[in-house]
Order: structure tokens, then C-alpha cells, then sequence
């Protein structure tokens, strides 16, 4: 790598970081009194032990009960790692009765800032992390619960990867299923070139909208029968826009909604769906449909 590409890389780092910090806070401030864990808190300390998993997580020694007999794998987003996207959640699943797990992926192993690699590769480090998760557990599938980027490659593993042989269901946290115009920052990411935007982010590259990468993921079908699919999206995702770029194709087996349709008015953003209690029950609601219930708004 270049002088001028490790500058750059620095800097990116910094801002996202930062970007990441500003619209956690400002999307945990919305719903201050709902929420038990800020994303402050979890920026913090992924930044102390970035390798480390979230609370109630990766207790390889956890075997699945009768009630929920699929263990849960979480997969982070974009920039984020397992600990600062699933501090929230991870817990609140542990609680319930669920094994869970979660990994990091497409990162230098280590650092803070994780899923940044080629998508196709980080979805065989998740084909990898099941396989392990499946072994250790004695279970016949997993269900995956994903973030932005953790929504939609997954659907990689399911497609090309044999995954769909070994999960029951995905839900999908505001997915970049069909890319993004990031705001028209993908056209002003145009203007420089591509192998220089691939050495810093080549996945987000791949998530911008009609990106061929996209473009093959979402050929032929973007589902298989043999999965349940649930997104969740919100109305005021400022990095996955339009949000209903989000949605799958609709199927039997699919269930397109927005946070805002169980909860009217609420205000959280593309990274704060993963700290929202209201979201978190939607989550449970898809994981365990027998057991659903309102989310409390």
C-alpha cells in the first residue's frame, strides 16, 4: 500500500469513527429513556478490546433448549465491530433463552473497524463461524440476526455458499439489500478511482446502488424457500436511501416492514436500530412468532 493510500486509510478511519459516534449519540438521545445501553458506551469499549464479544455472546458451552432450539449468530455492519453493534441486543437475546453468537469479519483481525473486505470473502468467514457454531451446539441450523452490511451478505452465504441448507431464518436490521445512494455520496465517491476506494473500503464499493455486485446477488431470485426472511427498516435511514431499498422482493416467506409501522414517530436512525427496545422485540417477534407481541413505544 501506498504512502498516500495509508494517509488516506487514516484518515477514513478517524471520520468514520467519528461519524459513527455522532449519529450514535444523536440516535440514542432520541430515546434516551427507552434504551439501557448507549452507543457512546459501546463505542468506548470496542475501542478498549475491539476482538471482544458483546455481553451473553460466544459461550461455545451453550446448548439450545426445547423453546429455542436454533442458536442466533449476529453479524455486524459496515465500520462496526461485534462488540459495538450487538452490546445492546446480544444480552437481551442471552436473556430469553437464546445461545448466542456473534463474529467479526472482513477486517484486519484486531482492529476496531471490521466488514471493509470483499463481501463474498467475509461471507465465507460466516460460512466458517456457523460451521463452528453448528459443531460446537449439536444444532441443525442457526438463525442470523444482521446489521446494515450483516443484513443483506448474508444472503451471499445462503445463495452461493450452501448456507441456506443451515439457517431457518434472517432478520435483517435497515439491509443494504439493493445498495445504496448513501445520499449521492456514492456518485461523489465516483470521481475517485476505484482501485484506490477498493483498498479502503472495496464493501462499500459493492454496496452502492447497481453495483455489480448487487447486480448478481439479486439475480434469479432474491430469496430461498427454504428461509424465512424478516427486514426491519426505518423510515429515517440516512445511510441505506432510499430505505426501502432495504426490501427483498415479495414472497411467501418474506416480511417487509418498517419500525414506524409499529411505532409511529420514532425517531431512530440507520445505527440505532440495533440499540431501539422497540426493534428488539420486533427481533424477538421474528425469531419466536409464536410468542409475539406489540413492541412498547
Amino acid at each position: 500500500m501506498t504512502r498516500t493510500a495509508q494517509s488516506l486509510r487514516r484518515a477514513l478511519t478517524a471520520l468514520t469513527l467519528t461519524a459513527l459516534f455522532l449519529i450514535g449519540a444523536a440516535t440514542t438521545g432520541a430515546a434516551e429513556e427507552e434504551q439501557e445501553q448507549d452507543f457512546g458506551s459501546a463505542f468506548e469499549q470496542s475501542l478498549l478490546d475491539p476482538t471482544a464479544p458483546p455481553p451473553g455472546a460466544n459461550d461455545f458451552s451453550c446448548r439450545p433448549g426445547e423453546e429455542h432450539p436454533n442458536p442466533v449468530v449476529l453479524v455486524h455492519g459496515t465500520f462496526a465491530n461485534r462488540f459495538n453493534n450487538w452490546l445492546s441486543l446480544s444480552p437481551r437475546l442471552a436473556d430469553q433463552g437464546y445461545c448466542v453468537f456473534a463474529l467479526n469479519y472482513g477486517g484486519t483481525p484486531g482492529n476496531v473497524i471490521q466488514a471493509t473486505g470483499d463481501i463474498p470473502t467475509s461471507a465465507g468467514q460466516l460460512a466458517g463461524f456457523v460451521d463452528e457454531v453448528l459443531a460446537a451446539t449439536g444444532a441443525d441450523e442457526v438463525d442470523l440476526v444482521g446489521h446494515s452490511q450483516g443484513g443483506m451478505m448474508p444472503r451471499y452465504y445462503l445463495k452461493n455458499l450452501g448456507g441456506a441448507e443451515k439457517v431457518g431464518t434472517l432478520v435483517a436490521l435497515a439491509p443494504s439489500n439493493h445498495g445504496t445512494t448513501l445520499l449521492g455520496l456514492s456518485a461523489l465517491l465516483g470521481v475517485f478511482p476505484s482501485d484506490l476506494v477498493d483498498v479502503l473500503c472495496t464493501a462499500c464499493r459493492q454496496q452502492f446502488a447497481g453495483s455489480d455486485f448487487l447486480t448478481e446477488l439479486n439475480a434469479g431470485g432474491e430469496t430461498d424457500p427454504a428461509v424465512d426472511y424478516t427486514v426491519i427498516a426505518t423510515t429515517l435511514d440516512e445511510v441505506v436511501t432510499p430505505y426501502t431499498s432495504s426490501y427483498l422482493e415479495s414472497a411467501p416467506n418474506v416480511d417487509n416492514q418498517t419500525l414506524q409501522d409499529s411505532c409511529p414517530g420514532r425517531l431512530t436512525e440507520h445505527v440505532g436500530v440495533a440499540f431501539d427496545p422497540a426493534v428488539h422485540r420486533l427481533v424477538f417477534n421474528a425469531l419466536d412468532p409464536d410468542d409475539a407481541s406489540a413492541p412498547a413505544c
